[in-house]
Order: structure tokens, then C-alpha cells, then sequence
């Protein structure tokens, strides 16, 4: 399945609720969720009906998909190393979509959405224990550290991205050094550490049947 290329307001429509896909744009008056709160389509306006237990589960599934900006193929292979951790399913999950290198971007402060994020990691402006990184899907672990590469420290995109989220503070399982522009991976995310309305029962509900 291709990566969708078309508007990303509409898959946040499509959700009924934000999904932070156009960065800054998204806390602004321009957010297409907050100017018409329907889905998109010629239909989007009229009366829905009540969603079946199924329609629920899968809208559950693509809403954290379109969070992390995962293919299918993708979450569901994150789905089925989630079932062979201990502990909960649903939060082992989200743990390992938390620690995609490109969430972990994101999560700094380095840009203001997932999507730019990724494209920085591709663009080799980021190192894990100092060697260069170019996969966003890479998943980070507890001691690892991930710094901003000696090239790409004067960047004014990630200046004026670090500027610009300076009030988000970065989840506790990450020790960020601001002044040196790298951090350390201090343990795995727990779920009180992930801030998003998630239910993740429904996904597992889903993969399970």
C-alpha cells in the first residue's frame, strides 16, 4: 500500500479530531477540523449512522496509523511484535510507536510534525550513539542517545523549530539537552507517558477476531 500523498486535512476530518499533521498550522484558526468539523466528502454534512463494534475498532486503528504515519503493513507488523512482549498488548503498541526515530524528533522539538520529522531523519541530520541514522522507523532503546549531526547544528529549520516549541516539554523517558542538541533514552515510554486519545483496546479487539 503507497503512502497517502493527498490532503492531510481530510484525514483528520476523516477522524473527527486533530491529528497534528500540518505542524503549527493545526493550533491555528486555518485547522480544517476546527473551520468544518464534518467528514470530507459530499455526504460529510448529512446524519450518520451509529457505528457498528467493527467500524469503531478500525477507525481506532487508522486514527493511531495516521498519528504516527504508519502503513498498514507496517502497524501491523508493530502489532504482531507488540503480542510477543509482556504485558499489555495494546500498550506495548504505542510503546514501540513511541520510539520511532521520527515520533522521537517530533517529540524534541526538532519539527512540528511527524511528517517533517521523518523527512529530517531521511535526510541524515540526525545520529543514534553517533552514527548517522537515515530510517524514521528506527526504533530507539533505553541508553541509546540521539544527537543532531556536526553539519546540520547551524540549520535554521531546526533553530526556528526548537524556537517555536519551546513550551512543549519533552515526555519524561527522554533527557533532552537543549544547549547540545541531543538526548538520552532513558527507559521505554510507559502509557502515561503517551498523550494521545488513543483507545487501544478497540485496535486489539480488531486484530484479534
Amino acid at each position: 500500500m503507497a503512502r497517502y500523498t493527498g490532503a492531510v486535512c481530510r484525514l483528520c476530518r476523516r477522524e473527527g479530531q486533530k491529528l497534528f499533521l500540518k505542524g503549527d498550522r493545526c493550533y491555528t484558526g486555518k485547522c480544517a477540523v476546527d473551520r468544518r468539523p464534518t467528514p470530507p466528502g459530499e455526504h460529510g454534512n448529512a446524519r450518520s449512522r451509529k457505528a457498528s463494534e467493527y467500524g469503531l475498532q478500525l477507525r481506532e486503528k487508522q486514527k493511531a496509523r495516521r498519528y504516527y504515519g504508519v502503513l498498514e503493513r507496517q502497524f501491523a507488523n508493530y502489532f504482531e511484535m507488540a503480542t510477543k512482549q509482556k504485558g499489555m498488548t495494546g500498550e506495548n503498541l504505542l510503546s514501540i510507536l513511541e520510539t520511532r526515530l521520527d515520533n522521537v524528533i517530533y517529540r524534541l522539538g526538532f519539527a512540528m510534525s511527524r511528517a517533517e520529522a521523518r523527512q529530517l531523519v531521511r535526510h541524515t541530520h540526525f545520529a543514534v550513539d553517533g552514527k548517522k541514522v537515515n530510517i524514521p522507523s528506527y526504533l530507539v532503546k533505553p541508553g541509546q542517545t540521539i544527537s543532531v549531526v556536526e553539519k546540520s547544528r547551524s540549520m535554521e529549520k531546526l533553530k526556528s523549530s526548537l524556537e517555536a516549541n519551546g513550551s512543549r516539554v519533552p515526555p519524561k523517558w527522554l533527557d533532552f539537552d537543549r544547549n547540545n542538541l541531543e538526548a538520552k533514552v532513558l527507559s521505554l515510554p510507559t502509557r502515561e507517558d503517551i498523550d494521545l486519545p488513543i483507545e487501544e483496546h478497540l485496535i486489539v479487539e480488531l486484530y484479534s477476531k
